[in-house]
């Protein structure tokens, strides 16, 4: 199994990236505040991996910190979440604030989260509360990113494709990214995704 990846940042356009290590290209898929923390294309970056092997594909799901990596792997533990809700958690609130609705049993928030009905949310709740103590903070840093290239239009294309890819539908992503501010797609994203955590 890939626990680790070293490598050249070759691609990353949320939510997948792609890291060539010694001549192979690894497509891995991240939440958000992964990219928040990523390097400029064509640096060195270094992610813990979760690997998923099934029948008809091997995917790679890449994070900061083991920190995170932790929460990834509780949070596909819960009944009736798999590693792209998984994704959509972690990339939707901190672990500071996914651990503050646990504590207060915040259904509301969680059910705001794409692909989380209130019936999950409340199996979140109830499976993680004895788990979400044991993990650490999230400690992502959020260093500025550089405007993507192809201008503004083309940051907010891809922050709304970025969007859709997280489970939201395609109204719902333009109408957030319309509202967001932010030059780049991890900007535009972030600031929509706060958005959805502050109604």
């Amino acid at each position: 199994m890939i626990g680790r990846i070293a490598g050249t940042l070759v691609t990353r356009q949320p939510p997948q990236l792609l890291i060539d290590c010694h001549g192979v290209g690894y497509e891995i898929e991240a939440p958000m505040p992964v990219f928040y923390s990523l390097p400029q294309v064509g640096e060195k970056v270094v992610l813990f991996i979760h690997m998923v092997v099934r029948e008809d594909a091997q995917l790679l799901y890449g994070f900061s910190s083991l920190d995170q990596r932790a929460m990834f792997r509780e949070l596909i533990k819960v009944s009736g979440v798999g590693a792209k809700m998984a994704v959509a958690i972690l990339s939707g609130l901190s672990a500071e604030d996914f651990a503050l609705c646990i504590a207060n049993q915040d259904v509301t928030t969680l059910t705001r989260l794409p692909g989380i009905g209130k019936k999950t949310a409340e199996r979140l709740i109830v499976e993680m509360q004895d788990r979400i103590g044991k993990l650490g903070g999230d400690n992502v840093s959020l260093p500025s990113a550089s405007v993507a290239a192809g201008g503004e239009a083309n940051a907010k294309s891809q922050a709304i494709a970025a969007l859709e890819a997280l489970g939201f539908k395609s109204a719902e992503a333009a109408r957030m990214v319309k509202a967001s501010g932010g030059d780049s797609v991890e900007d535009i994203v972030r600031e929509a995704l706060k958005g959805v955590s502050a109604k």
